[in-house]
């Protein structure tokens, strides 16, 4: 990674540390039991796991922007989209991604890409309506700070464990479903039973790893905003930001809300319906409440008042 000055989090990184050792513990003990109990289908569900990682890995950039029906703008069609991007490049002394705008009235941003030289910081229409510069600048900054981190290679490979088992839970459970916990083979083996066993384990490795990769996501989301707001010197921008995106989106109709909150991962603010959800227990996030407690306690320690 190239040197930036983004400042460096000891916490982000023992949490990393910590989460990865802990998912490689759970991927061990799954890898063992699933070969244990069903060799056959071993090979074939890690094949198709490591596809699904490899596809997320090399094209997350790509992938990401056609979902939100994102575009690519050079300087000349956004000039004061890439002044602000130009600003905090001068201040990181990172690379200069790729800059693109989303046409959607979801007031969020996303940084996505496995490194400095595929990074793209992309906006939406509504943030760019409803934020001064400043407060952009803030965003712009936590989703950089995202890509100096390495946040999406990291989480992509953190996930891993988890989309293989998510995917042999679901395969099994709709294999079984059309019968195939009834089945036998040829020596009388009940593969009913075997297949049952290959769900539970499945779904108890999907869990663990799931709650191991929700807990890395808002650590790293409170360590953006913290490299964020010591960039620019600004955590009350920031938190301005923040308010006023979480204001915004919560005015924003169910339905678009519904049609964004599979990308809340990549957001830098979630995008959650009206009303209370498992997602709300689950996020990808820290709730508004701690981002601001942070920020105003940086606040305070660089001599600015709120």
């Amino acid at each position: 990674m190239a040197r930036t000055r983004y400042a460096s989090d000891r916490g982000l990184t023992s949490r990393m540390l910590l989460t990865m050792f802990l998912l490689g513990l759970v991927y061990v003990v799954f890898v063992g039991a699933f070969f244990v109990i069903a060799p056959k289908w071993g090979g074939v569900a890690l094949a198709v796991a490591v596809v699904f990682l490899l596809a997320q890995y090399f094209f997350s950039d790509r992938l990401t922007l056609f979902a939100m029906h994102g575009r690519e703008v050079s300087a000349e069609e956004a000039p004061e989209l890439h002044g602000v991007i130009d600003r905090i490049i001068a201040l990181s002394d990172a690379p200069k991604p790729r800059v693109a705008i989303a046409d959607t009235d979801v007031p969020n941003a996303f940084a996505t890409g496995r490194n400095q030289k595929k990074a793209v910081v992309c906006v939406t229409t509504g943030l760019l309506r409803r934020l001064d510069p400043v407060e952009l600048e803030g965003v712009l900054a936590h989703e950089m700070a995202h890509v100096a981190h390495k946040d999406v290679a990291v989480m992509t490979i953190a996930s891993f464990l988890g989309v293989c088992a998510g995917l042999i839970t679901r395969f099994g459970l709709e294999w079984g479903l059309w019968g195939g916990f009834n089945r036998r083979d040829s020596n009388d083996q009940n593969t009913g039973l075997i297949l049952l066993a290959v769900v539970a384990v499945s779904a108890v490795a999907y869990a663990i790893s799931f709650l191991l990769t929700r807990a890395l996501s808002r650590y790293r989301e409170l360590s953006a905003d913290r490299a964020a707001a010591l960039l620019t010197g600004r955590p009350s921008a920031l938190a301005s930001a923040l308010t006023k995106v979480s204001g915004e989106i919560a005015r924003i109709p169910s339905r678009d809300l519904r049609s964004a909150e599979p990308f809340n991962a990549f957001f830098f603010a979630p995008a959650f319906t009206k009303g209370f959800s498992v997602s709300n227990l689950f996020s990808t996030h820290p709730s508004l409440d701690k981002r601001l407690a942070q920020l105003q306690k940086i606040s305070a320690q660089l001599g600015r008042g709120e």
